[in-house]
């Protein structure tokens, strides 16, 4: 009698042991989830990080004049009373001429 119930407790070990290892909820998903919350939160600090950056940028434009000014210079094209905006253009690669070939 003691055998049979050695045998179905050694039966029922190995079950487990073998649902630990390649069942549901294993350790193969536990460490998956590891690897999906180390990458989620590597995702949020960069997140974070461009959030943090648009809020000093957004604080600067509240209350900083040299921001509003550069802005309106750059992505504008505005000028200053008094100034003379020149433009450089530089000719496009199909537009400059070509060197003669040779034979």
């Amino acid at each position: 009698m003691m055998r049979y119930a050695a045998l179905i407790l050694l039966i029922l070990l190995i079950g487990l042991q073998l649902k630990l290892w390649t069942g549901t909820g294993g350790v193969r998903d536990v460490d998956s989830l590891r690897q999906t919350v180390a990458e989620t939160r590597r995702a949020n600090e960069a997140l974070k990080a461009r959030n943090d950056a648009l809020q000093a940028e957004v604080q600067d434009l509240k209350e900083g004049r040299d921001a509003i000014e550069e802005r309106a210079r750059s992505e504008l094209g505005l000028v200053k009373p008094g100034e003379t905006f020149y433009q450089v253009v530089e000719p496009a690669a199909s537009d400059a001429p070509t060197p003669p070939q040779q034979k």
